[in-house]
């Protein structure tokens, strides 16, 4: 027996939550699932600096405050839930999960993106990351590899620099870092930082509780080895679509293709954030997204 809902949400992002408060507000009966805690990717920003009224906020902290007002709405929301299959093509649309199975005949698909990993095997899992703001604090006085030269990548670096690392080395492939000249030039303001453009990591050689890090320079081929305590891989974000290949469509890169009113190619199927097919992926716009997707959810479900 399902539990039924008028709209299920699958995701607890900023787009996931702010379309969570609209349906609420909407007088629709709607639960967010989230596989993990609410926040998504933001949790791990240590400070958003473009986030209208609230610049300089931490991440975690402005996810809190939007969880807050979602849940005051009337929204409800079940956290560190394992999906186990998604029906979806019918006019009823259920998720079954480790806690039941829940339906409804609208549902909005916002499960964001997860870390691209580094393409390199290497036993030395432990000492590799992709969170500053959950493993930075384990380098304090210590040498760390940051790989990535995006604007994720300075922001993460200079979190690292402020809980006090003792040296930072950025090693990015393309010939200049795509980061914000502003970002680039303010995390190298304190001296701890280093950059390697042009330069691609070849090999990891563990030794103990560091590691030889192999890189190589695409321009000269000029090889360098060096000595790092720990890596934070910020190479780029892949949609959490892999459920849905072939029942909903997707481009070439795995994101959902959606109408400008986040419609998907099934009826009652919408998607917003960092999942869609789009060119601009920021708070704002997954914002923008939710938004719209509630508001097209109550159109459809009070036809």
């Amino acid at each position: 027996m399902s539990e039924a809902y008028d709209l299920l949400i699958i995701g607890a992002g900023i787009a996931g939550m702010t379309a969570a408060i609209y349906a609420a507000r909407s007088n629709l009966k709607t639960l967010v699932i989230e596989r993990e805690i609410c926040g998504g990717l933001a949790n791990q920003t240590h400070t958003i600096e473009n986030f209208p009224s609230h610049p300089g906020i931490n991440g975690m902290e402005l996810m809190e405050l939007v969880k807050e007002q979602m849940l005051a709405c009337g929204a409800e929301l079940r956290e560190i839930v394992d999906i186990e299959k998604f029906d979806i093509t019918g006019e009823e649309k259920s998720i079954t999960t480790d806690e039941g199975v829940f339906a409804a005949r609208a549902l909005i698909l916002a499960m964001g993106r997860t870390p691209v990993h580094l393409p390199i095997e290497a036993d030395w899992d432990d000492h590799i990351h992709y969170c500053s703001l959950c493993d930075g604090n384990f380098y304090a006085g210590k040498d760390i590899i940051v790989v990535g030269g995006g604007n994720s990548a300075f922001d993460e670096s200079l979190y690292l620099e402020g809980l006090g690392v003792k040296s930072i080395t950025i090693v990015e492939a393309l010939e200049r870092c795509p980061a914000a000249e502003m970002t680039i030039q303010r995390t190298l303001a304190t001296g701890k930082v280093s950059i390697r453009t042009s330069t691609t990591l070849t090999d990891i050689r563990p030794q103990g509780s560091k590691a030889q890090i192999c890189l190589v320079n695409a321009r000269t081929g000029a090889k360098e080895v060096m000595q790092t305590d720990g890596m934070f891989v910020f190479i780029g974000q892949k949609p959490a679509t892999s459920a849905f290949s072939g029942i909903l469509g997707l481009d070439s890169h795995g994101y959902i293709e959606t109408t400008p009113d986040m419609g998907t190619n099934i009826a009652g199927v919408y998607a917003a954030g960092d999942i869609v097919a789009k060119r601009y992926r920021q708070l704002t716009t997954a914002m923008s997204d939710g938004t719209i997707a509630a508001l097209e959810a109550h159109r459809f479900l009070c036809r």
